[in-house]
């Protein structure tokens, strides 16, 4: 299993002790490079209309939790409709 494969596994078991840089590292391979980057929260453009954006916030260097949620869910949306290829 890659390093990717195992942080989405720990996204998946415990949402609440995900690292943001980490987060960061799969938002980039699956959104491409953050539309907007400050010191504290990220936008990606994702490829559906609607809500097309996932934004995700430095919580002093975690993820926040409900935000690692919404970010799984964009991948398995991602993954259903366009059979994203990592």
């Amino acid at each position: 299993m890659g390093k990717h494969e195992n942080i989405i596994r720990q996204m998946k078991q415990n949402p609440n002790d995900v690292r943001f840089a980490e987060l960061c590292k799969i938002c980039d391979l699956y959104f491409g490079e953050a539309r907007q980057k400050s010191s504290s929260h990220r936008i990606y453009k994702t490829p559906w209309q609607g809500d097309p954006r996932v934004n995700i916030q430095n919580n002093n260097g975690k993820a926040k939790a409900y935000q690692v949620k919404q970010v799984l869910k964009a991948i398995e949306r991602m993954e259903v409709n366009h059979g994203h290829e990592k």
